[in-house]
C-alpha cells in the first residue's frame, strides 16, 4: 500500500474512513453486473478508496437498484480503453493504485493493452484480480455463462432442490457470489498482504466455477466414497430425515426444522407433543424413517407459523420460520447486526456480512452516477485540467 501521504487527498473516501482496516487502499474497479462489483463493495465498506472505471457508452449496465446497492462507497470514472488515452490514463491510474479487479473474458484485457504484464510494468506491487465463469485458462475458458450455468456445470445444481423436480432456482445467484466474490476477496486480500512483505503483486484469477465447486464438500464426500453424490432425498441435508427439512404450517407458511443432533430432535418432539418420536433417532437408512417424517409434517401443520415461531423462539433446538426478506431484515437479531442499512439518498440497502473491531460502518456515499467523479479523480492523482481537457476531446474520458 502507498505511504506518501501527499497521494492520499484529506478528503478522499479512504482518508476520511477513520478506523477502517482498507483505508489507504485504492482499487481500480472495472467490473460490471453482481460478482465484481459486491467483490469491490466488500473492499470499499471496509475503507478502500474505489474507483469504478465504466466506458463512454452503456457502462455497467445492473439494473437501477442492483447498481445503487453495489456501488456505494465507490467514487465513479469514465475512460474508453479503445482510446489510446484512455489506455495511457488508466495504465497511469494504475502507478498509484493498489489492486485492479476487471472481469473481462480472457485476453480482453491484454488486447486492449492493458493485461496483468503491461500494468505491472508500470506497477510492480500491483494486485491484478481477474473474475470470469471459468478462468483463465481450460478448453471453456472463452466459454460465455450464467450463475445457473456454473452451478449446472460443476454438479452443484444437481443438489439444490427436491427430489424429482427440476434443480432449484433462486434469485440469489450462488455461484455468483460463493463461487465468484467471495474467492476474489479472498485472493486479493491474500495478495495484497503479500505485497505487502515482497514489494511484487500478483495475478489473482478466480473462476465462478471453481469457487463454486471448491465449497461442494459434502456431496463431494460420497463421490470419494462410492464414485457418484447420493440423489436428492437420500442425503440427510436433501431430505432423508424428518429431522432436517421445511414442513408446512396450517396457514401456508414453513417451518425450517434443523435438529439434526439427538439433543436437539429430543426437545423438538417434546415441543411438538410427540416426545414419542424422540426414540426414532435420525438416520437416513432408518426403514421408518419416511413414516416419522409424515407425522413430524402432521403435526406442525395443527398450527400456524406464528405459533411455532413463538413456541421456538423459547426453546433450543434449531427450528427457525422461513421468513420473507421483508420480514428477515425487520427481525429483530438483524437489526440488532446493522444488515438493514439506509443510503443518503434514503433507499433502503443490506449491510456488510463483516464486523471489524475500530471499524464502524457506514454508508459515507451513493453510488456514483457514470463519470461522476471523473476530473475529481484525475486531479486528485496529478492530472492537469489541460490534460483533462484533451483527453474529454477525444473522447479518452468522461
Amino acid at each position: 500500500m502507498w505511504n506518501d501521504t501527499q497521494d492520499r487527498h484529506p478528503t478522499s473516501p479512504a482518508a476520511s474512513a477513520q478506523g477502517a482496516p482498507l483505508a489507504g487502499v485504492r482499487v481500480l474497479d472495472l467490473t460490471r453486473l453482481l460478482p465484481g462489483p459486491m467483490c469491490t463493495l466488500h473492499l470499499a465498506d471496509l475503507g478502500a478508496d474505489v474507483i469504478k472505471i465504466e466506458d463512454l457508452g452503456a457502462g455497467d449496465y445492473a439494473v437501477d437498484g442492483v447498481r445503487r446497492q453495489v456501488n456505494r462507497n465507490k467514487r465513479g470514472i469514465r475512460l474508453d480503453l479503445k482510446q489510446p488515452g484512455g489506455v495511457q490514463t488508466l495504465l497511469r491510474l494504475c502507478e498509484r493504485a493498489d489492486v485492479l479487479v476487471e472481469s473481462f473474458r480472457p485476453g480482453v484485457m491484454d488486447r486492449l493493452g492493458v493485461g496483468v504484464a503491461a500494468a505491472q510494468a508500470r506497477n510492480p506491487r500491483l494486485v491484478y484480480c481477474s473474475i470470469t465463469g471459468y478462468g483463465q485458462t481450460g478448453p471453456m475458458r472463452d466459454a460465455a455463462g450464467h450463475d445457473m450455468n456454473y452451478a449446472a456445470l460443476t454438479g452443484v445444481a444437481d443438489q439444490m432442490g427436491r427430489a424429482g423436480a427440476p434443480p432449484a432456482l433462486s434469485s440469489i445467484p450462488v455461484a455468483d457470489l460463493l463461487g465468484g466474490t467471495m474467492p476474489a476477496v479472498m485472493g486479493i486480500l491474500a495478495a495484497l498482504f503479500d505485497a505487502c512483505r515482497t514489494g511484487r503483486g500478483r495475478h489473482v484469477d478466480v473462476a465462478i466455477a471453481d469457487g463454486l465447486l471448491a465449497h461442494a464438500v459434502i456431496p463431494h464426500m460420497a463421490v470419494t466414497r462410492g464414485g457418484r453424490a447420493r440423489p436428492l432425498g437420500a442425503d440427510k441435508l436433501t431430505g432423508a430425515l424428518a429431522c432436517y427439512d421445511h414442513y408446512a404450517t396450517a396457514d401456508g407458511r414453513w417451518m425450517a426444522v434443523g435438529a439434526l443432533e439427538p439433543k436437539f430432535w429430543r426437545r423438538f418432539c417434546a415441543c411438538i407433543g410427540r416426545p414419542d418420536l424422540a426414540d426414532h433417532l435420525p438416520d437416513a437408512e432408518a426403514p421408518d424413517r419416511h413414516a416419522v417424517k409424515a407425522e413430524v409434517a402432521a403435526a406442525l401443520r395443527q398450527h400456524s407459523q406464528a405459533h411455532w415461531a413463538a413456541l421456538f423462539a423459547q426453546e433450543d433446538c434449531c427450528v427457525t420460520p422461513v421468513l420473507r426478506l421483508d420480514e428477515a431484515l425487520a427481525h429483530p437479531q438483524m437489526q440488532a447486526r446493522g444488515m438493514a442499512v439506509t443510503a443518503p439518498a434514503g433507499d433502503r440497502q443490506l449491510g456488510p456480512p463483516v464486523r471489524i473491531s475500530g471499524h464502524d460502518f457506514a454508508v459515507r456515499h451513493d453510488a456514483p452516477a457514470p463519470g461522476q467523479h471523473t476530473d475529481e479523480v484525475l486531479a486528485e492523482l496529478g492530472w492537469s485540467e489541460e490534460e483533462r481537457e484533451q483527453l474529454r476531446a477525444v473522447a479518452a474520458i468522461g
